[in-house]
């Protein structure tokens, strides 16, 4: 099944005889000095009809920690929140966010990760989506999904170490910050020895929608990661990385997601790091 679905199969899949469940995930990074976006009032402002809002750092993710920015949620707490989405194990689900993808990758990750069998996200997000907004706020009945983890590849901080050395760890952040020229938000910058610098920008086309499934795929094959090589993703908190992962599913190169990710990585002073173009 293809991981992702163009805004016309989304129109269309939506009058048909079994519409999707609608997921609205609109998330920004939020870094010092900036304005915090609000999630819940550009939801309400306007969103595809009958699309439900889930808040990615209350609900896709716990509280901040040593584990990072954005851990894993508790994974009865995910579920609570998919079914009263009004997600199922039996009916499909499209997730969208503001455009940029990351944030609708971590909820098809999450979904994926926890073993529903039919998710996919909105092509370009919301901007793609040519039909009518409303502002009305859906009640859906209550969903069936219960979560069960471990259906796709999960990396903890040391399986990432080791995937480094054994495998293709890419690292989905920005070139700089890969390179540990800059750091706006982890204590320490720099990446995971051996990791390989892959920013997840790369991925998409000026409009936000994914490069064509050949493309991507030629662009992995020259990083080394391939259909038979054990790949990993990691970013700053396990979001962006998300988005890497769906593009090498896009590509058909299965992955794993380092969920911590650097913001774990870097708070633990007994890591190591490196700096500078050279993975290791």
């Amino acid at each position: 099944m293809n991981a992702i679905i163009s805004a016309s199969e989304l129109a269309s899949a939506l009058t048909g005889e079994h519409p999707p469940v609608l997921l609205d995930v609109r998330w920004q990074l939020s870094t010092p000095g900036q304005p915090r976006f609000d999630p819940r009032a550009a939801y309400e402002a306007g969103h595809i009809p009958g699309a439900v809002f889930v808040d990615l750092d209350r609900e896709l993710a716990s509280a901040p920690g040593a584990h990072g920015r954005h851990p894993l949620p508790d994974v009865a707490e995910f579920g609570t929140a998919m079914r009263r989405a009004g997600v199922s194990s039996g009916t499909p689900v499209v997730v969208y966010d503001g455009g940029q993808g990351w944030a609708a990758a971590r909820a098809w990750w999450l979904l994926r990760w926890t073993g529903h069998p039919d998710v996919r996200v909105l092509d370009g997000g919301l901007p793609a989506w040519q039909g009518p907004l409303e502002t009305a706020v859906p009640a859906p009945a209550e969903g069936d999904f219960e979560p069960a983890p471990g259906a796709v590849g999960l990396l903890d901080a040391d399986g990432a170490a080791a995937l480094a050395r054994s495998g293709v760890l890419l690292d989905a952040r920005a070139g700089e910050r890969y390179r540990g020229e800059v750091e706006p938000i982890d204590p320490v910058a720099g990446h995971i020895p051996g990791a390989l610098s892959a920013p997840t920008d790369e991925n998409v086309a000026a409009d936000g929608r994914f490069l064509p499934a050949e493309e991507l795929a030629a662009r992995f094959k020259s990083l080394g990661a391939a259909e038979d090589t054990r790949v990993g993703v990691y970013c700053g908190s396990g979001v962006s990385a998300a988005h890497e992962v769906l593009a090498l599913a896009v590509a058909g190169i299965p992955a794993e997601l380092y969920v911590g990710s650097w913001s774990e990585w870097s708070s633990d002073p007994s890591r190591p790091v490196a700096v500078g173009p050279d993975p290791q």
